[in-house]
Parts: C-alpha cells; structure tokens; sequence
C-alpha cells in the first residue's frame, strides 16, 4: 500500500464525530464545547430550557439548538433517520437531569460524556450498567482532576511511600456565589446534592483515587453554605472544608480581590494545582476518544462519598474538625418560594 493510500485510511479510520449537547446554557457547556473543537469534532445540536446561548457562536454557529426537549428529542430522531450518526451526548445539564439525559445518550446509540456528579444516588448506576451492557456503549464521566500533573506526581509519591505510611491532609476550596445560587437548582439539595455534591465532587474522587477505600467518614457541618468533615482513608486523615460563602475567605486573599480560594496540603506542603484547574476538559475529551475515559466503575466512589455525606447528620466541632469549621455560619440569604429550573 502506498503512502496516498495510508494517509486517505487515517483520514478515513479518523471520522469526523458527531456530538449533540444538553445544556448548552450552564457555566460548564463552553469547557465542553471548545473540547469537541480542539479534539477535531462537531457539535451538531444543543439543548436548553434558557436562550443565552450566544457562546455557541464562538465554536458551532451552525449547530441547530432547541430550548425544547420534545423538538430536541425530534430533530436527533430525524438525523439518526438520514444517517448521521450521534456519536456521543455530551451531559452539562443540572445535576438531577445527569441519569435520565445519560439514559436518552444510551437508548439513541451515542457514547455519553457527562460532567460531575454523573448520578446523584449510588443505586442509579446498577441501571446504567445494564443500559451499557445492553447499548453496547459507554457513560465517561470528566474526573479533570486525575489528569493534573500535580495530582500524578503526588499519587507516584503516595504508592512509593512505606507501606504503614498515613498522610496528613487538609482540603479547602471555598468559590463564592452570589444569591442568585438559591434561586437557581443549585440551592436546593435535592436537584444539585447539597455543598459537598456540586462543588466538592471532584476532590472527593481525587482523594479516593489517592489515598484509597473511606475507613471513616464524619460530617461535622453541612448547611446552606458550606460543608465540612473528616475521612479516614487507607493513606490519609484529611479535614476537608468547602464553602460558597465570600466571608470564609482568608482575608489576606480578599485583599488580593481573588473570590476563590483553594488549598490542598498533605502533611503541611502545599499542593499546587491552580494552574490547569479548569483547563483539562480537552485532555479528558482526548482520552474518551482514545478509549481510556473514566466510566462508571471509577465515578461511583465519589458518588457513594458525598450520598453518606448528604445523609449523615453534622455533629459540630470534634477533634478532627478542620480549622474554619469554627467560623459563624451566614444566615439563608432568603427563602426560596419557587426554583427556577432553567438549565
């Protein structure tokens, strides 16, 4: 076979893949949408219940997008009819939408790649895999985390540690949000999973994925606000604080006008991660593509985490508590008397 003909099998084996995307307005859709651009692909048709979608323009301006599930539903149906295939379904939309829209990927032929949390409840992934198994494809999930080099280094120094080695680790991430976070799904516990769900999913599968099985687990706050508690994992005592109020901030990082404040120390050294934080979707779309995404076995780990964390009552200051637990807790900034459900 001659050279022509190698390069025109690449091309050939090197389809264009056809993405379609439900969520298209949320904060985390243009993360996706630049992935499937860099990786080469196409995204095909979008779906939300809001119109601020503009940021298409910027990667697809000739995606078709619909603001109804129905039409949504329709259109797909009507390509899949023609023969364009639907490669893979891309998952941004809020958290207690994850299992039924992977569930929609599955039963119209595609793979699916859906951001974090995948599920909220552990039982919903029994269901999952038997779609996979009977779909013959994939859920991947985005676990951007694992792929962090200072996350890498530090998982090589954890597996070359002594064999009785135990890890002192403390993780803050507080992000502030303004009111608008209660009136949306993301206030309410039961669409978004609470604090330690939709903001610290991803550190509680980075420290399973370094330091092992949970031993131990308490919940020592856990309000509208901001979570916090302690794990024994086989490797590691962490004391772990999350928060989405500003006034947990230190206030030497106020001073710099930074909003967000993230710290991650294993025995007193500080891990630095900040760099490439938010900037590793493409690496986990290019390893989905490659076969080598994360799927269900490694996403319900953290699931099942942060499911006993949202059910386990708080017991207040203990020995173990991490070092802001102690701050006044915020009152609910108002009562919300309807949620707004647009996604």
């Amino acid at each position: 076979m001659g050279n022509f003909e190698q390069h025109t099998n690449r091309i050939l084996n090197k389809r264009m893949k056809n993405f379609i995307l439900l969520g298209a307005a949320g904060y985390i859709a243009p993360r996706h949408m630049k992935a499937i651009q860099e990786t080469g692909h196409r995204l095909v048709a979008a779906l939300d219940k809001s119109d601020n979608v503009g940021v298409i323009d910027k990667y697809f301006p000739e995606a078709a997008f619909f603001t109804e599930f129905e039409r949504f539903d329709r259109h797909v149906n009507k390509l899949i009819r023609e023969g364009i295939q639907i490669d893979y379904v891309t998952v941004c939309s809020p958290n207690y939408l994850h299992d039924a829209h992977i569930r929609f990927g599955l039963r119209i032929g595609a793979n699916v790649i859906c951001e974090k949390p995948l599920v909220l409840n552990p039982w919903n992934f029994d269901a999952l895999r038997d779609m996979e198994i009977e779909s013959v494809k994939k859920v991947n999930t985005i676990l951007q985390l694992r792929l962090h080099p200072a996350m890498i280094a530090l998982k090589e120094q954890v597996e070359q540690s002594a064999p009785d080695k135990i890890f002192d680790v403390d993780v803050t991430y507080i992000t502030s949000r303004g009111n608008w976070y209660y009136t949306s799904w993301k206030g309410s516990k039961e669409k978004s999973g609470g604090i330690a769900t939709n903001i610290g999913i991803h550190f509680f599968d980075v420290l399973y994925w370094l330091f092992g099985e949970v031993q131990h687990s308490e919940v020592h706050l856990h309000t509208h606000d901001r979570a916090a508690g302690y794990l024994q994992l086989e490797k590691a005592r962490v004391r772990w604080f999350l928060s989405i109020n500003y006034d947990t901030i230190p206030e030497a990082v106020k001073l710099t006008g930074e909003r967000t404040f993230r710290s991650f120390t294993v025995d007193n050294e500080e891990v630095e991660f900040s760099g490439g934080f938010t900037d590793l979707h493409t690496e986990s779309y290019r390893d989905v593509l490659a076969g080598n995404g994360f799927g269900l076995s490694e996403a319900c780990k953290a699931v099942e985490m942060t499911y006993d964390i949202r059910n386990t009552q708080p017991t207040g200051l203990t020995d173990n508590s991490h070092p802001l637990v102690h701050l006044p807790v915020s009152p609910h900034p108002f009562e919300r008397e309807e949620l707004v459900e647009s996604y």
